[in-house]
């Protein structure tokens, strides 16, 4: 475009000196003035007449036929003053318009440099809407588908502080709904009341409460919500047909098949790329929206990470660092209790989704294939609901201490990109391996050790994992072999202040199945 208006005013200017060289050419070649004829040119006729005339006539006619020139040279001038005019002004107006062109083009560039940035992301999300109603639908009618550490606590954080940002921004506009899993616990206020104080904007977080068991009295709880919620209700109630030692598991039958319909409605229906889910006995932190946000760009960039949880099974006051609240890790353990997944994850598990004991289930190698989650050093939410299938199990040995975190971590300003699992392992290895090897009986006496760590407990087989693991006050069971908490099968946690790896040998390269 720049190029052609340029060609427009070299244009303008050569037609004004042609112009010029063509008046002059004419007035030099016109020939003498005479009598007109009928054809309008010059008639000599001829004769007598007209040479004596001539002498006469001459002076007078040539006096005219200069006035005449100059009044034509001057129409002449005038008119190529207004073409001059014409091409100036034009002139201004081409470059006016080539700076907008310019910061017009470099808008749109940017705008595609965003658009194309966000694409990588996410996938198109579509907006929830409170009235959707999708309480008569059964998973037989849904559309078919396609099948597709502890890192050293004084490096990490500084580390977080000093390393240039690389993590993938996340976009401010990315939807990450939340799907509350609810029954027949009135108590899901609490719930939906923490996580609407702390929700920091409705668009971007749409609650989905899923409720299942058909409890009159919790689907008023969460309708007196209103607009802040949107409902729904799985349409089959009815009991599943069990083997008879399983009978008096119908709950964890019931709660898989929950889940199953919840999730297809949250991809599905709500056509959604990502969820993170609650379950409706547990409060959430202060910055617990902050958290997912931020971990959303390393859940999607790291192919070896599959899920982010809010939860840490060790997560009781003795055992974590208070001042350490924006510490991360990596885990090989699935956690639950408050964790976010992809569509594309839920493409995988659908289709096998089992028909009980769901999260169990998510721990065996068959669904794992060597990914890990990322947990947090101070739990992002806590359980309330000692009521539930499971009978209180763990509740009050356990969970009823683990510790929620107070404290808002502006996560989405920090660099996360350690958490990536080739930075992660460098660091991590290096940190359990280097630290000072001691027994049990020096850090349960602790007379001899100086300063908080880190120290380094190892195991070698099944039973002394579990023999140290309650001495010192971790959870000991495993699944799959995998330790509750533990990455490449280190779990790191407090013991009376000093940082501490339940480790074992170096050179781990697999857990062992038959440790379960």
């Amino acid at each position: 475009m720049v190029r052609k208006k340029s060609s427009l005013i070299l244009c303008g200017a050569f037609l004004f000196v042609a112009w010029n060289a063509l008046l002059l050419l004419y007035l030099w070649g016109r020939p003498p003035i005479g009598r007109l004829g009928d054809g309008g040119g010059a008639e000599p006729e001829g004769n007598e007449k007209w040479g004596a005339s001539r002498g006469k006539m001459g002076q007078l006619n040539l006096a005219e036929e200069m006035i005449r020139l100059a009044e034509e040279v001057e129409v002449h001038l005038d008119t190529q003053k207004k073409l001059l005019k014409q091409i100036e002004s034009h002139r201004a107006v081409w470059a006016r318009q080539k700076d907008v062109g310019k910061r017009e083009a470099s808008s749109k560039i940017k705008e595609v440099k965003e658009a194309a940035a966000q694409q990588r992301l996410q996938k198109t999300q579509g907006p929830l809407r409170n009235d959707v109603d999708v309480g008569d639908q059964s998973d037989t009618e849904r559309p078919v588908h396609d099948v597709a550490p502890s890192l050293n606590v004084e490096h990490a954080n500084e580390k977080i502080r000093t390393t240039k940002m690389t993590t993938p921004a996340p976009s401010p506009e990315f939807i990450i709904p939340i799907l509350v899993i609810a029954c027949d616990r009135v108590t899901v206020k609490r719930s939906l009341d923490r996580l609407i104080m702390y929700r920091p904007s409705a668009e971007l977080y749409p609650i989905i409460v899923s409720q299942d068991c058909g409890h009159a009295e919790t689907a008023r709880v969460i309708s007196s919500y209103g607009e802040q919620v949107t409902h729904i209700k799985q349409p089959e109630l009815s009991d599943i047909k069990v083997r008879p030692e399983h009978r008096k598991f119908q709950g964890y039958y019931k709660i898989a098949r929950h889940y199953r319909w919840a999730l297809n409605q949250v991809f599905h229906t709500f056509s959604q790329s990502t969820v993170v889910i609650v379950e409706d006995d547990l409060e959430v932190a202060p910055d617990f929206f902050e958290y997912f946000r931020a971990l959303y760009p390393i859940l999607r960039s790291d192919p070896t990470l599959w899920c982010v949880s809010a939860w840490n099974d060790n997560g009781r006051d003795a055992l974590i660092d208070p001042s350490k609240a924006e510490l991360l890790y990596r885990t090989d353990f699935f956690p639950g209790l408050g964790w976010m997944l992809l569509k594309e994850l839920w493409d995988e598990l659908e289709p096998k989704w089992p028909s009980a004991f769901w999260d169990d289930w998510m721990r065996q190698p068959e669904q794992r294939k060597n990914r890990s989650c990322i947990r947090p050093e101070i739990s992002r939410t806590i359980t309330f609901g000692r009521k539930g299938v499971s009978l209180g199990q763990f509740f009050d040995q356990y969970l009823r201490y683990i510790r929620l975190n107070t404290e808002f971590v502006p996560f989405t300003k920090q660099d996360l990109s350690f958490l990536l699992k080739e930075k992660y392992d460098e660091i991590f290895i290096q940190e359990v391996y280097s630290a000072t090897l001691v027994k049990i009986e020096d850090l349960q006496h602790g007379g001899h050790l100086k300063g908080p760590g880190p120290y380094r407990v190892q195991y070698s087989s099944r039973d002394s994992f579990k023999v140290f693991a309650r001495n010192l006050g971790v959870m000991d069971d495993l699944k799959s072999g995998v330790p509750r908490t533990g990455y490449r099968g280190v779990v790191s946690f407090l013991h009376r202040g000093r940082r501490v790896f339940l480790a074992p040998p170096e050179g781990w390269t697999q857990y062992d199945i038959s440790w379960s």
